[in-house]
């Protein structure tokens, strides 16, 4: 089976595909013809050898991740409609600081989005659990006196209960927003990008035909990224106890935070590049959230998919890109229905 570092992401009726070299958007505009924009991939990797070693890597590609997926989902609107204002929204304070430092205003309102997106993640899967588990568990285990130890079982315990809280959050979470039209076709953009990087993987022709008979799930999956830090942080915060003191608690979480993307991440390359049963027993939950995450894409989600993937890969010319994206505009496939997601066929 090949192996490919490209990955991507779902956007506003398209596709990013991101390699080593090339990062890719493809979107399909409301008349059905397909629009692309090509960059050059900045890794700060490629620029200072010591965020290559492992765990540090992890963290800096989390970080890259955030602020790319932000800028994506802006650049992938600007395509969908190109009259967009890209200014209009930016706040007056996001342009002062703009103007002091010299940056885009644009760039300046990635950052502060970033920012934001982090603070609700950390705020609703996190800080959240943590204070629900604080107020549960003297309900189930009583009060401890004040100054007194909690056994290491009784540590242990609390940390399990916070994890079990903040992973049944993340599940509402996710059932709430499959419910939401423009998410449904979302989904189904992800599950296009997983068909063709699987199609790729299996050494497949990239075809429709082909792509569509793949499974629209992956082991490298940012989705199964989650889930295996929550499980991770688990284990980490496990070690460290469990202060009664909420805010001492919270700070130290937020302290590790780094760690476990680091550790989650490296987890998840094992994962996504050994095959066997065990393998495979520890890949199935995260398997299993991509039910919510994808849905079945149609022929057309999954050419726009085609067209991202082949100019990521870099190895077409521009003529043949340009044949590509003729071939695949066409008028706007039907939307997905808003039925059951659709069983995924076996992996090619």
């Amino acid at each position: 089976m090949k192996k490919t570092n490209i990955g991507g992401q779902g956007v506003l009726e398209g596709v990013m595909m991101r390699s080593p070299k090339v990062t890719a958007i493809a979107v399909r505009q409301e008349p059905g013809n397909i629009v692309t924009q090509k960059q050059e991939t900045s890794q700060l990797q490629k620029k200072y050898k010591i965020l290559g070693v492992p765990i540090i890597r992890g963290v800096v590609n989390f970080i890259e991740m955030l602020v790319l997926g932000v800028k994506t989902i802006t650049d992938a609107a600007k395509l969908y409609d190109p009259e967009l204002d890209e200014e209009e929204d930016i706040s007056k304070a996001e342009k002062f600081i703009a103007e002091k430092t010299g940056k885009k205003p644009l760039d300046v309102a990635i950052f502060f989005a970033v920012i934001i997106a982090v603070a609700l993640a950390v705020g609703m899967f996190f800080i959240l659990p943590n204070l629900i588990t604080g107020w549960v568990t003297p309900l189930l285990f009583g009060d401890v006196a004040e100054g007194a130890a909690l056994s290491p079982a009784m540590s242990i315990a609390k940390n399990l209960i916070d994890g079990l809280v903040r992973v049944v959050i993340f599940l509402v979470y996710m059932f709430a927003i499959t419910s939401m039209k423009d998410v449904k076709r979302l989904f189904g953009y992800h599950g296009a990008e997983h068909k063709v990087i699987n199609c790729f993987e299996h050494g497949q022709p990239l075809t429709v035909e082909h792509a569509m008979a793949c499974s629209r799930f992956h082991p490298r999956c940012g989705t199964s990224f989650l889930l295996i830090v929550m499980v991770i942080s688990i284990l980490i915060f496990s070690v460290l106890g469990w202060s009664d003191v909420w805010y001492i608690r919270i700070l130290t979480r937020l302290a590790l935070l780094p760690i476990v993307a680091g550790v989650s991440y490296e987890f998840l390359k094992l994962l996504g590049n050994a095959n066997n049963k065990f393998v495979d027993i520890l890949r199935a939950p995260g398997m299993a959230l991509q039910r919510l995450s994808t849905r079945e894409p149609d022929e057309g989600m999954v050419e726009v998919a085609l067209v991202s993937f082949e100019i990521a890969l870099d190895e077409k010319s521009k003529e043949e890109i340009d044949a590509l994206i003729t071939e695949y505009s066409r008028e706007a496939k039907e939307e997905i229905p808003p039925g059951d997601v659709q069983a995924a066929p076996k992996e090619a």
